[in-house]
C-alpha cells in the first residue's frame, strides 16, 4: 500500500529509499509518517538566511519528529543543499503560494519584519504563529512582546543603536530557546571541496604559511558597508611580509576591484569571481582567518568557525555574533549614515577604520 504520509514521499517522483534500494512502501524500514510540521519563512539577503539557520538545532531538539519546510528565495536555496535538519525548501519564485493554500502546519515561524514575509506567514495555515504577520489592513504585527522589541528596532534608529544583543540572541528569545546560541549551518560535500582543490589558484598557496582571506566584496544593497579600496591596498602592502597567503575573495560584483588589486600586487591570490555559493564556502574553509565587512562571507566564516576580523560602519556591530572567534572593528564616533545605502560624509566611518587596527586584530587572533 502506498504510504503518502511518509516524509520521503514526493508525489511526482520516486522517493530516495526506492531509488537507492528499490524498496516499496510495504517492505520499507524507513517509513516515517509526518506528524508535526513546521514552516520557517526567511527571504531576505542570503547572509540573513544563513545566520537564521542557527535556530534549526534547538528547534529539532524541541520537536525531534518534526518535518521542517523552509520558505526562501531561489538564490538562498543552495544553503540547505546538504542540511539534513531541513526536510524541504520552497521558494517564492516557484510553488510557495500554491502550496501554502493547501497545507497546514503546526507552527509557522516568520522572523522577517517585511510585509511580504509577514503576508506569507499570515496566509499560511498554522495552529501557532511565531514572529510577525500582516494584518488585514496591511500592517506588520508582532505575535509576542519579544518579537515586538525586534519590530521596534526595525522602526527606530535609537532603539537599534541601544541594542546590545546579537541577532541570534534576539531570535532565540522570540522562539523561547535557551542560550548560548548555536552556529549557522552550511555544509559542503567532498566533491565541492575537491572541485576547489583542483583549481589553479590552490597551487599558489604555500602550506607553510597562514591563509588570510581578504573579502573585498560588499554587494549592491549596502555599498556604504564596504571598506574603501585604498584601505585594502594599504593593508595588503603591510601584510606583504612573506608570512601569509593572501586570498582575494569576491563575486561577480567585485571583478573590477579584484582585477585592480591582483594587477597591483603580484603576491595576492585571485580565487575567482564565478564560484557558486558552496564553492565560495569551500574557499572560505581554506582560510585560517577572514577579513571582511558585514557581508555574506562573514556569516559563512561563522558557520565554519573561522577567525574573523569584522569591519563595521553604518550597520550594527552588536547584532553580529562571532562566537568568540573574532574581533569587531569600527570607528568610535557614531556613524551619521546609520543603515543608509550611501554615505553622505566626505570621509566615511568605514574609511576611518585604519589598516593599523586591522593588523593589531590579526596579530591578536593569530597569537591565540
Amino acid at each position: 500500500m502506498l504510504k503518502t504520509d511518509c516524509r520521503f514521499f514526493k508525489g511526482d517522483r520516486p522517493c530516495k529509499p526506492h531509488k537507492e534500494r528499490g524498496v516499496k512502501c510495504d517492505d520499507c524500514t524507513e517509513y516515517n509518517p509526518i506528524s508535526f510540521k513546521i514552516l520557517i519563512i526567511k527571504l531576505d539577503a542570503i547572509g540573513d538566511v544563513l545566520r537564521t539557520t542557527t535556530i534549526l538545532k534547538p528547534l529539532k531538539q524541541k520537536y525531534p519528529d518534526s518535518y521542517i519546510v523552509w520558505c526562501t528565495r531561489q538564490n538562498a536555496a543552495t544553503i540547505f543543499q546538504h542540511n539534513s535538519l531541513v526536510d524541504e525548501v520552497i521558494t517564492v519564485e516557484d510553488d510557495t503560494f500554491f502550496r501554502l493554500q493547501a497545507e497546514e502546519f503546526d507552527i509557522v515561524i516568520n522572523l522577517d519584519t517585511s510585509k511580504l514575509s509577514s503576508a506569507i506567514a499570515a496566509d499560511a495555515l498554522g495552529k501557532e504563529k511565531i514572529g510577525f504577520v500582516l494584518n488585514k489592513k496591511g500592517y506588520v504585527e508582532a505575535t509576542s512582546a519579544e518579537a515586538e522589541h525586534w519590530l521596534e528596532m526595525s522602526a527606530f534608529d535609537d532603539v537599534k543603536k541601544a541594542n546590545t544583543k546579537s541577532y541570534q540572541q534576539i531570535i532565540y528569545e522570540i522562539l523561547g530557546f535557551d542560550l548560548p546560541v548555536g552556529n549557522p549551518i552550511i555544509q559542503i560535500s567532498e566533491s565541492e571541496k575537491q572541485k576547489i582543490v583542483g583549481k589553479n589558484f590552490v597551487s599558489k598557496i604555500d602550506p607553510s604559511k597562514t591563509v588570510i582571506g581578504l573579502n573585498v566584496g560588499i554587494g549592491t544593497k549596502w555599498p556604504s558597508k564596504g571598506w574603501p579600496i585604498k584601505r585594502w591596498k594599504e593593508l595588503i602592502k603591510k601584510l606583504n611580509s612573506g608570512k601569509y597567503n593572501l586570498l582575494l575573495l569576491g563575486g561577480q560584483e567585485e571583478v573590477e576591484t579584484i582585477n585592480h588589486l591582483k594587477n597591483e600586487f603580484s603576491y595576492v591570490i585571485d580565487t575567482g569571481c564565478d564560484n557558486s555559493l558552496l564553492e565560495f564556502t569551500s574557499i572560505v574553509e581554506l582560510c585560517d582567518l577572514i577579513i571582511t565587512a558585514d557581508t555574506l562571507a562573514l556569516h559563512i566564516a561563522t558557520a565554519l568557525n573561522k577567525k574573523i576580523v569584522a569591519l563595521f560602519g553604518p550597520t550594527s556591530a552588536n547584532e553580529i555574533e562571532l562566537y568568540g572567534k573574532g574581533i569587531k572593528l569600527s570607528f568610535p564616533e557614531e556613524c551619521k549614515c546609520f543603515y543608509r545605502k550611501y554615505c553622505t560624509e566626505d570621509i566615511s566611518c568605514m574609511e576611518k577604520v585604519t589598516p593599523k587596527v586591522v593588523l593589531n586584530a590579526i596579530g591578536k587572533l593569530l597569537d591565540n
